[in-house]
């Protein structure tokens, strides 16, 4: 059976008004992701979403999306992508300067996305063993990374890894308490957590010599500098 041209040119407009519309809401969920990323997580709900908010209704998040949990998905891997571009090495200066510059740059991520954040850390999912999780863990797994591009260092010892996930564990700590109390200026907060992964570092190389020797060479190029 042929439809009128009229019904076939109206069908055609809502096709295209319809993936217009598709290409709209995702790309709301990566150029918003700062956005969601705070409302989804902290808030745990859309019922406060109204029409107009974003540009984008409830009904039409939840039948792109399918729902809460995936705009959960969808923001947290918006922020993730976000942290990702932050975090790019520096690929000038000393380790410890590249590490410097990292650790500022991931502060200004948690500042920007202070409330996500602290919901993300604090239980904000209910279930972080699905989609969420492997998020989570592969943006721990991008820190890591980082840190030891920052350091000159392709595979680390098991000493050196564990010492540095330990450190990173404060460093979220650390952001938390900034977050809540914001009674140290974050300079010296960043300051602070730089000196802590030295100290810390010195004390794992007396377990570890692969670990004693880059904390002497990283000692070596600060006092030559």
């Amino acid at each position: 059976m042929r439809w009128p041209v009229r019904r076939r040119a109206a069908s055609r407009a809502a096709g295209a008004a319809g993936s217009a519309q598709r290409g709209r809401t995702a790309g709301r969920a990566d150029r918003g992701g700062a956005a969601a990323f705070q409302h989804a997580l902290a808030r745990g709900r859309l019922d406060r979403r109204r029409r107009g908010e974003g540009g984008a209704s409830r009904a039409l998040v939840y039948h792109y999306f399918g729902g809460k949990n995936e705009l959960y998905i969808a923001a947290l891997g918006s922020a993730a992508k976000q942290l990702s571009v932050l975090l790019e090495p520096p690929t000038e200066g000393r380790p410890l300067e590249r590490l410097r510059i990292s650790l500022k740059r991931y502060f200004d991520f948690v500042e920007s996305h202070a409330a996500g954040y602290t919901a993300l850390l604090r239980g904000g999912l209910a279930d972080r063993s699905g989609e969420a999780g492997e998020i989570v863990d592969g943006i721990r797994r991008l820190l890591l990374d980082r840190i030891l591009h920052s350091l000159d260092v392709d595979v680390p010892p098991p000493i050196l890894r564990i010492t540095l996930r330990c450190w990173m564990a404060t460093v979220e700590t650390a952001g938390l308490d900034w977050l809540e109390n914001r009674d140290v200026s974050r300079p010296d907060l960043e300051r602070l957590l730089v000196d802590q992964l030295v100290v810390i570092m010195q004390v794992s190389g007396r377990h570890d010599p692969g670990t004693g020797a880059l904390f002497d060479r990283l000692a070596h190029e600060e006092m030559n500098h």
